[in-house]
């Protein structure tokens, strides 16, 4: 079988077009060079024949420039797969006359996107239909990206992506309308207090630290250092540390400071240590992050913070950091501030990201109704994923963080297997949250076909005929393409 490199989908189209006969077509979708396994393309179609699937993708192994093999496997394709950088690897197996369905009605902007239309075409094709994994190593690549795991973090908000993630988000969006899988249309507003109650602090900002003694000080002296004219204080969960870093924490001398101390044996991930501080007797009406590792750009930002709150009665507000070295020297792409958030979809755009910004903040009270997830990766982007769903969220696009990237960051270095339990982990984030959103609306839709009923605007009596017309009217019909406009509008 014929190897087509995937350029645009009208291309892909014609490709199939001029191959009628074929039920699959073996499409490279890197640029990278490819070498197949004797037996890789039955066992594909062979996966594929048994599934009935759309799409079957494969691991694979890429070749180092010094010969030497690495092992590269990959996730399964969930719901929430909804990164535009999901990787498939390099050569995928599809179904030709699911490709061509799902594109029937691809118009020209949506052929002209940046990577060909690829992710809004994959979008399409997941719609009712799914894709397989094959755990097997079937193919050989020329590798081509050297740089740690921590060095490729932040490619999807380089600033010289932006036209492509704009295309990707006008591609999600088309997606998440067809599925009916967009967030609370009506955020809920939070009121902003008036006043506190005794001893109660306006703001704690939460440093969860474990075995950084190299760094807590500057984080803590960071937060206490802040000019405000609120009360505030800091909580630093520190989550049994073995390297010294305990032993600083207890002589800080600060009455704005308090130290909760975790045992090895609570067992606790970075959410748990969330957890502690925020259902403590310490924490205030809002709690605002900070790593342990890292510091406030100005002794302003948790003002700026609380002021964002007040404006606009947020249930969180989130920054824009600077990615810098150790000693605070920049790093590209320099300023991190997630531009591609709106206030209409940037509930959206964050299924299709892998994080939110920082620094993070939240109201109290709706961090304790949800809480963390117990893990050490993704606890954050999980509460902003459930807070997006039906609160309003607001933005600070100025950096106000330093983020310090250096050996000791614990995603400086990770392995394949590594990184693809991180993905695999938000992909069931995303998935759950996918979920919620699309039961909510449907379940909103059915009050509302109800709550029509019951005004008489749509008749009870399934043989009611439309005045109008001469054929049997179908109020769900009905209902859905009025749905459908308001969607549009």
């Amino acid at each position: 079988m014929e190897l087509y490199r995937f350029t645009t989908v009208e291309d892909l189209r014609e490709k199939i077009f001029r191959t009628p006969l074929e039920q699959y077509i073996l499409v490279a979708v890197t640029d990278r060079e490819v070498t197949l396994y004797p037996d890789a393309v039955h066992r594909m179609r062979q996966v594929a024949d048994d599934t009935d699937v759309s799409m079957v993708y494969a691991w694979y192994r890429e070749i180092n420039d010094d010969g030497t093999k690495l092992n590269h496997p990959l996730t399964q394709y969930v719901p929430g797969s909804l990164r535009d950088d999901f990787d498939f690897g390099s050569v995928v197996l599809m179904n030709a006359a699911d490709v061509l369905s799902a594109t029937e009605d691809f118009d020209e902007e949506e052929s002209s996107y940046l990577d060909g239309g690829w992710y809004a075409m994959r979008l399409r094709l997941s719609q009712g239909r799914f894709f397989e994994m094959i755990p097997e190593y079937l193919y050989d690549t020329r590798r081509v990206d050297y740089r740690k795991s921590g060095e490729r973090q932040h490619d999807y908000v380089n600033p010289s992506n932006a036209d492509y993630q704009a295309d990707m988000e006008i591609a999600l969006r088309y997606h998440l309308m067809e599925i009916d899988g967009l967030s609370r249309q009506n955020k809920i507003h939070l009121k902003f207090p008036e006043s506190l109650d005794e001893g109660e602090v306006m703001a704690s900002v939460v440093i969860p630290v474990r075995n950084r003694v190299r760094t807590v000080r500057d984080a803590v002296e960071s937060a206490l250092g802040q000019k405000t004219d609120f009360s505030f204080n800091v909580i630093v969960v520190d989550n049994d540390s073995t390297d010294g870093t305990r032993e600083l924490l207890e002589g800080i001398d600060d009455p704005r400071f308090h130290l909760i101390r975790v045992s090895k044996e609570e067992e606790l991930g970075i959410g748990g240590c969330w957890n502690r501080a925020i259902l403590s007797e310490f924490c205030g009406r809002y709690v605002v992050q900070l790593d342990s590792d890292d510091i406030y750009a100005t002794d302003m930002t948790l003002t700026t913070i609380i002021d964002k709150f007040a404006e606009g009665n947020y249930a969180a507000v989130v920054g824009s950091y600077f990615l810098t070295d150790f000693d605070l020297r920049p790093l590209p792409p320099g300023l991190i501030a997630h531009k591609e958030w709106t206030d209409d979809f940037g509930p959206e755009n964050g299924l299709r990201i892998n994080g939110f910004g920082a620094p993070r903040a939240f109201a109290r009270n709706v961090v304790r109704k949800i809480l963390f997830p117990n893990v050490s990766y993704g606890e954050d982007y999980a509460m902003m994923l459930r807070i997006t769903r039906e609160y309003a969220v607001g933005r600070i696009f100025d950096g106000l963080y330093y983020c310090r990237r250096w050996e000791g960051n614990s995603d400086a270095a990770l392995s394949v297997e590594a990184v693809n339990a991180h993905n695999a982990y938000k992909d069931f984030l995303r998935t759950n949250e996918l979920i919620a959103r699309i039961t909510a609306n449907r379940r909103e839709e059915e009050e509302n076909f109800n709550e029509m009923r019951r005004l008489g605007l749509i008749s009870p009596d399934p043989d009611f005929r439309h005045d109008d017309d001469d054929e049997d009217f179908d109020d769900d019909e009905y209902f859905d393409e009025e749905e459908d406009e308001e969607d549009i509008d």
